[in-house]
């Protein structure tokens, strides 16, 4: 058996970036750019009124109140051709493009008006309109040129929206990987499907693919490989153009764990097998071809969390996706645990604030790696090295939250 981080960097060593590809902004949420964005304008494009009102020029509402002819009106969207002189006012509405000559906003409820489609006069006769009051400068927010999003970020729906002001209607993304997913064993069967007394329901690439998903990937299911070697090696060929092949059982040593002897006959080459951690000693990880294959164990529980350790660091290789995984975070713990053997243990656990406010996990007493119920109820994995001493509630342990179901590492 190979320690956690020696497999987890063996994993990472053998992944690369995909290349980008280019998505209409519509199309990008969840997105990795490739490349630094700069901004197609300045926005906004000229000063623009920030309320509606009038648009004046300040010394003449230095001393209130202040009468003045009104030349004319503004609505957003379009330009006043003329210029504001001394003593005269414009009728403007919030965004329009200020005046020439006018070099403050008055708002309309300091004012006392007898216009009429934008003709007449306008008494001020209330408020402090110094110069630049409620004007909005050319470039406010960004100029032509800026660059505002970088490389290696998930674009988000607050960045779809500031790509869209940028005027940039298309993206370069990374390509999202191409997942192969294969569950194997005559004992499972599809959610629905006719089921015998002695089988189960197969859990593991349903979940697994909802997390590739979740995590910027796609998907392609390949099905239930019965117990038999041709089928396995005829079902293992339609991970053909993928990125990577994940299989689910058979990865283990019992007469029916096929999976290395079977697909070592269509060219697997093994990086490694087994590691010292529970849930999911039995775990393989080499290729074939040019196809990475990750092969998890059958138990759910097993299955989900190696593919959090492992599959999820892979996808943001993949995916080029800037910095490091979040920091390991801690808690106090619930309840009482005893000492720990050569495997790295992820204990399920609930997480809640004890009474002074400090985040408290408490393990629960199934740990079973077939009890996916827990998993599912589970707020955090409560991590114990290999060899940890019995600890007492109270003590401080690192912990991995997890998030809406979804497994974040």
């Amino acid at each position: 058996m190979i320690p956690v981080e020696e497999a987890l960097r063996r994993v990472c060593a053998a992944v690369t970036p995909l290349p980008a590809e280019q998505v209409g902004l519509s199309e990008a949420l969840g997105r990795v750019l490739t490349s630094d964005l700069a901004a197609r304008r300045t926005q906004p494009p000229n000063a623009v009124s920030a309320m509606d009102g009038y648009a004046v020029r300040a010394a003449d509402v230095a001393q209130l109140p202040a009468g003045l002819k009104v030349i004319g009106a503004v609505p957003a969207g379009a330009a006043f051709e003329g210029s504001v002189g001394p003593g005269e006012a414009v009728r403007i509405f919030t965004g329009a493009a200020v005046p020439d000559g006018a070099d403050a906003i008055v708002i309309q409820e300091n004012t006392e008006s007898g216009t009429e489609a934008g003709k007449g006069t306008v008494k001020v006769v209330d408020g402090h309109a110094p110069p630049g009051h409620y004007i909005r400068p050319a470039g406010l927010d960004f100029s032509e040129g800026d660059v505002l999003l970088n490389a290696g970020r998930v674009l988000t729906a607050r960045d779809i929206g500031l790509c869209a002001s940028m005027n940039l209607p298309w993206l370069a993304v990374r390509r999202k990987p191409r997942i192969a997913l294969l569950a194997t064993g005559d004992e499972i069967v599809m959610p629905g499907d006719p089921v015998g007394s002695h089988q189960i329901i197969s859990s593991n690439a349903l979940a697994v693919a909802s997390f590739i998903a979740a995590s910027g990937g796609t998907s392609t299911d390949l099905g239930i490989a019965p117990d038999s070697a041709d089928a396995l090696r005829a079902m293992a060929e339609g991970a053909h153009g993928a990125d990577m092949l994940v299989t689910f059982g058979g990865a283990s040593v019992g007469d029916h764990d096929l999976v290395q002897n079977v697909l070592g006959d269509i060219g697997l080459e093994v990086d490694f097998w087994k590691i010292a951690m529970r849930p999911g000693k039995p775990l393989i990880f080499g290729h074939i071809g040019p196809t990475l294959l990750l092969g998890l164990p059958g138990n759910p529980v097993s299955a989900v969390v190696c593919a959090a350790i492992f599959l999820g660091p892979a996808l943001r290789v993949m995916l080029g996706i800037h910095g490091d995984a979040p920091p390991p975070r801690t808690a106090r713990l619930g309840n009482d645990l005893g000492e720990n053997d050569e495997r790295q243990d992820y204990l399920r656990a609930t997480l809640a604030l004890g009474p002074d406010g400090a985040p408290t996990a408490t393990v629960f007493e199934k740990q079973d790696s077939s009890v996916f119920s827990g998993l599912a109820h589970a707020d955090c994995l409560v991590v114990r090295a290999p060899f940890a001493a019995p600890a007492k509630a109270g003590e401080s342990v690192t912990i991995i939250p997890l998030s809406g179901g979804i497994l974040s590492i």
